[in-house]
């Protein structure tokens, strides 16, 4: 723990409250004491209580909420390149995972490697986050399908948080595909759910998801995973809704999934369920753009019935192999019409709620000193950029 600090001459944007969309407190201050934020709030009111603290001088930059980013695969082996030159000659997502391309790809390459292999392979991936100013990354499993790899992959993302300063919260999607080979009513009741609960054993669980499609799995299928999660007491989140209206949106809500990832084809009535259930709406626009889907998210029925929304770049190796939460946060303004406000509560106080953590995602005290600072004077100029890093720092846990 690195001794008390205070930031001082910063704007903060503490998206804390709902004074204005940022939240933004100009010629502020922020106190860092014990791993913690203490106070924030304009400079001239500092209290004397933190007087003797180290002042560190920020020269007007920009202090946000360190990133997040709510939904990652970077655990993987291989890559999918050749995919992406085959979607250019016109084949679908769809026509690629059913000529054994697509997710069962990846998940030979992953059986193959090694836990150190896996682990070496994406730590660089986690060091271009932390470069962007990312504090929180959530790591899925769902490349082994298989009891040994999909506890291979959990092990390997638990171990990147031990590895790098970087808090790590991971996803059994042990229903991301039928394997090759495989009939899916039986992969789910004698691979999928079996590993469930020795992942869940293991510790190696943060929550559970599934991919609710047409190439993938049903909404009964993941019932019944679901089932198991709620036994375990484990929160659950689902893809849902990604290339057709299967119902996948209703059956996060009813299970009150902390989110429900993509949403390319819910309706107004699944805004309207999520609303109810207060599940987060995860828009992926990395994914969008790379698979060259036409059908944007619901957005304004989002606003219109208050679904909270986050941004996450799906880093993966076939359908969005994106390594910047910063691009993703333009993409989602450019091509989902988010304004910069929604891309960075996208990111910050949203993206820790589809996370289920409440102890981040926001500059205010009692929180996490989990910080970014910018060298920008506007927040709007994180979603503007494109292709450009201007972090100046990255507080973790308090640390500089």
């Amino acid at each position: 723990m690195s001794a008390p600090f205070v930031l001082t001459g910063v704007t903060a944007a503490t998206m804390a409250g709902s004074a204005d969309p940022y939240c933004l407190v100009r010629d502020a201050a922020v106190a860092v004491r014990d791993g913690r934020i203490a106070w924030v709030g304009p400079e001239v009111d500092l209290p004397s209580d933190f007087a003797g603290f180290e002042q560190r001088p920020m020269d007007g930059r920009l202090i946000t909420p360190a990133l997040i980013d709510c939904h990652t695969h970077i655990v993987h082996g291989g890559n999918r390149a050749r995919e992406f030159e085959m979607r250019l000659n016109g084949a679908s997502y769809e026509e690629i995972a059913r000529a054994g391309g697509g997710i069962v790809a990846t998940v030979a390459a992953t059986r193959a490697a090694s836990q150190e292999a896996l682990l070496a392979s994406a730590l660089p991936r986690i060091d271009a986050m932390i470069a962007q100013g990312v504090g929180t990354v959530e790591i899925k499993s769902g490349y082994g399908l298989d009891t040994e790899t999909e506890l291979k992959m959990l092990r390997v993302a638990r171990t990147i948080g031990q590895k790098r300063p970087i808090r790590i919260v991971t996803s059994f999607l042990g229903a991301h595909a039928v394997p090759a080979g495989s009939d899916a009513d039986a992969y789910i009741d004698d691979i999928c759910i079996p590993t469930l609960r020795a992942a869940q054993a293991e510790g190696l669980v943060d929550a559970v998801d599934g991919f609710c499609e047409g190439i993938a799995f049903d909404t009964n299928q993941i019932a019944r995973v679901f089932d198991v999660a709620q036994e375990l007491g484990l929160p659950v989140k689902l893809h849902a809704e990604q290339l057709s209206h299967l119902g996948g949106t209703a059956l996060a809500a009813r299970y009150k999934a902390l989110s429900a990832d993509h949403v390319e084809y819910a309706t107004e009535d699944d805004a309207k369920a999520l609303a109810a259930s207060g599940t987060v709406a995860v828009l992926l626009p990395g994914a969008f753009y790379t698979i060259h889907e036409t059908q944007p998210p619901p957005v304004q029925a989002f606003r219109d019935h208050g679904v909270p929304m986050a941004v996450g770049t799906d880093w993966n190796p076939g359908s969005s192999p994106l390594g910047s939460l910063l691009l993703a946060m333009n993409m989602a303004c450019t091509l989902f019409r988010l304004t910069p406000a929604e891309a960075l509560a996208g990111t910050t106080r949203n993206a820790a709620r589809a996370l289920g953590l409440t102890d981040c995602g926001m500059i205010a005290p009692g929180l996490r000193a989990d910080l970014a600072v910018w060298d920008v004077t506007d927040p709007a100029e994180l979603s503007y950029g494109i292709g450009i890093t201007p972090l100046h720092a990255r507080i973790f846990g308090g640390v500089l």
